[in-house]
């Protein structure tokens, strides 16, 4: 039997899962990939916030509501190897944001419900490399105590080359909650008939 459940029952859920998600979260060398450091307090607390604010962003609507906008592919594979990631949803005006409570993008599932409906998996933020010299990084931010991957290319036309950070919050990534991709997941088939007209998605490794 479905039970029918109003949205503001699943932000409870999706709050209350969050919680759970960052007091599971084990020291970092238990870790496979890279994770802050459980004894870093602000780091913690990013991460709470982070979780907390983009938490009713399950609900796609509510981010398209909020003027996260779909750009790209919708699904990405990693072109050094194994795993991919979704559909990203971008905040034009937190571009370049390094704040936890205003992340850039938000990465959704290729595949719909049966509403039609994505799943909110990752949560992103995304910096512009100062001089487009992806041979320097002396300009690389950080957050929650790691280092943003990159610089690498952009993923669409008019995208500069860039920094970024992955934060798997809503999708276990056996990588590392922080690893850009995701080898759990896999792209469908493309229809060899149909050409992508967006460029090589180049993401750091």
């Amino acid at each position: 039997m479905s039970v029918h459940r109003s949205p503001k029952a699943l932000l409870a859920c999706a709050v209350a899962g969050a919680s759970l998600l960052l007091a599971a979260v084990p020291p970092a060398q238990a870790v496979d990939g890279p994770a802050p450091d459980p004894r870093n307090a602000q780091a913690m607390r990013d991460m709470a916030t982070a979780m907390s604010v983009t938490a009713k962003y399950v609900d796609e609507r509510e981010a398209l509501k909020d003027g996260y906008v779909p750009h790209g592919e919708e699904c990405m594979t990693n072109p050094f190897g194994v795993g991919t990631m979704g559909y990203h949803y971008v905040k034009e005006s937190n571009w370049g944001s390094k704040d936890p409570a205003k992340p850039t993008a938000l990465l959704y599932s290729t595949h719909k419900d049966s509403k039609g409906r994505r799943k909110l998996q990752t949560v992103e933020w995304m910096s512009t490399d100062r001089d487009q010299d992806l041979k320097t990084t002396d300009d690389r931010p950080s957050m929650f105590g790691l280092p943003f991957d990159g610089p690498m290319p952009g993923h669409w036309a008019g995208m500069p080359k860039h920094y970024d950070l992955h934060m798997w919050a809503y999708e276990k990534n056996p990588a590392g909650r922080f690893h850009n991709w995701n080898p759990a997941l896999t792209c469908p088939k493309k229809n060899p008939a149909a050409k992508s007209t967006t460029p090589a998605h180049a993401h750091g490794h």
